[in-house]
């Protein structure tokens, strides 16, 4: 089962929980009380950079029909949508920007080169996944409706097809966030009103009618004879911003470690709860700074779901905090390279494809999901008598793994 108490799970008592929110808190109020003009110059040269890539990638598309051209225009405007959608538009819409009171750089304002709207985005992932992150029955994020990723969503026919609903999500990603605040499934049940659903599903189609115009009509037609050539550029380019966006954002939810949770006590839980939980259900992606600015940043994935609304160039300054916090409360920090990360979520995907008697592990101490009860009722936070050191769910996470590895005899909290 997922994790339904929180605190048990983590090994920290209400007080230790609410001492660990402060220090987030300290965290939050030390970076919002530091920004001004440099991280004004980093937004504002972000969009030139993309700016200038978008441009020069659909003029070099005017000759799209000559080979060396069309790969050369397709980069730049793959790398173009990559940096609007991830590091611009995603982190604008966050309101990271919003301190700055610049009207072309603000939550209100900007409308992301997707095919999913933003007033719907805004709603379905700021308010309902970074609010609800990883609560099974609350959070459509989890699998977005489509993919089985934890033993805790009953296995059905439907989910044999998981690898290959993956591959489609993983082409056609900006289709998938621009139907997803349509709830199809509730709809398909008479759980929506109609009226409403009407409503919502003009405003998707004019911004896919907008998308597909400008990229399969308007800017091939302007390139004349390149036309097809043109067409093929910018349906590449789409297709590698999705599968781009889709990595990365598989990689902060779905590897092991990055854990769900049931809905029995989230309405109740307090400030400090929701910041565990939001350390607990995410994960990181660990690399330099070319990996962190193409991922928008993403790759502090942790970082970002404890404080959504902070400018995403400072959350590399968050993250040294946060991990000598977890080294503090002896909590785990869960992290791995891109290629790490991605085929651990990959893995589950496959795996969940089948039903659960087929799978070695329970619902309780899945790699990609395990809950308070893979410890035996002891989650407890103890005192290492030799070092001093508390000993919480980092250490007895890493002792179940050497345990169960065969090494024979739990690991001293060093």
């Amino acid at each position: 089962m997922a994790i339904s108490d929180v605190k048990e799970y983590a090994h920290l008592t209400p007080e230790e929980v609410e001492a660990l929110g402060a220090e987030f808190d300290a965290i939050r109020r030390d970076i919002e009380s530091s920004l001004g003009e440099r991280d004004a110059q980093y937004i504002r040269k972000v969009i030139r950079l993309q700016r200038a890539l978008e441009i020069g990638g659909r003029t070099v598309l005017f000759v799209s029909a000559f080979r060396p051209a069309w790969v050369a225009g397709t980069t730049m405007l793959g790398l173009a949508k990559i940096i609007e959608n991830m590091e611009i538009a995603h982190n604008v819409m966050h309101g990271q920007w919003d301190w700055m009171n610049d009207p072309e750089i603000h939550s209100v304002a900007w409308e992301w080169d997707n095919t999913g709207p933003s007033e719907h985005w805004k709603h379905t992932h700021n308010f309902l996944h970074h609010k609800y992150t990883n609560v099974l029955g609350m959070d459509d994020d989890i699998g977005y409706g489509v993919l089985r990723v934890t033993r805790d969503q009953k296995w059905r026919p439907f989910n044999i097809g998981n690898p290959v609903y993956n591959l489609v999500l993983q082409l056609g990603f900006q289709y998938g966030f621009a139907i997803q605040h349509l709830e199809l499934g509730k709809v398909a049940k008479g759980r929506v009103d109609r009226e409403e659903f009407a409503r919502k599903r003009r405003v998707v189609l004019a911004k896919i009618g907008k998308q597909v115009g400008k990229d399969y009509v308007f800017f091939p037609l302007l390139t004349g004879p390149s036309y097809v050539s043109t067409l093929t550029a910018n349906l590449t380019a789409n297709m590698i911003r999705n599968v781009w966006s889709n990595v990365v954002i598989f990689c902060g939810h779905f590897p092991d470690g990055a854990e769900k949770f049931t809905k029995s006590d989230v309405d109740s839980e307090t400030p400090g709860e929701w910041y565990l939980r939001q350390m607990l259900g995410s994960a990181n992606i660990s690399g330099g700074p070319l990996t962190h600015f193409m991922t928008g940043n993403l790759s502090h994935q942790i970082e970002h779901h404890l404080f959504p609304d902070l400018p995403s160039n400072r959350l590399a300054e968050a993250a040294v905090r946060v991990r000598a916090l977890c080294e503090k409360y002896d909590l785990p920090y869960t992290t791995g390279s891109l290629p790490a990360q991605y085929f651990k979520s990959w893995r589950t995907i496959v795996k969940l494809s089948l039903p659960n008697k087929y799978l070695r592990r329970t619902a309780d101490d899945a790699p990609e999901t395990a809950s308070e009860r893979m410890f035996g009722g002891n989650a407890v936070a103890t005192i290492n008598p030799v070092t001093g050191r508390r000993r919480g769910l980092r250490t007895a996470r890493v002792e179940r793994q050497s345990i169960r590895r065969g090494a024979g005899r739990p690991i001293s909290h060093q």
